[in-house]
């Protein structure tokens, strides 16, 4: 499924318009984006986001064989909670 396919189920299944299911989506990601950054997001049932340091470390350019050094970063971790894994 896909943005626009979200947005059409959302606006069936609530009886809205596509416009304001498409704000209402739109609205959901900024929420989680900003608040992922600040202190991790959780909804119980479905999961929880949280941001994780990686290190420093060497990796390989796979088209010459060079060694590279790829810098420290963070990165989106998503653990799906218990009614979520349970689903699947």
């Amino acid at each position: 499924m896909n943005k626009g396919e979200l947005i059409d189920a959302l606006a069936d299944k609530c009886d809205m318009t596509k416009k304001d299911a498409s704000e209402a989506i739109d609205m959901t990601f900024d929420l989680i984006k900003k608040n992922t950054k600040k202190q991790g997001v959780n909804i119980a049932g479905f999961g929880s986001w949280s941001v994780t340091k990686r290190k420093a470390r060497m990796g390989r350019n796979p088209q010459t064989g060079e060694e590279i050094k790829i810098p420290a970063g963070k990165s989106v971790k998503f653990r799906p909670g218990k009614a979520f894994k349970e689903a699947l």
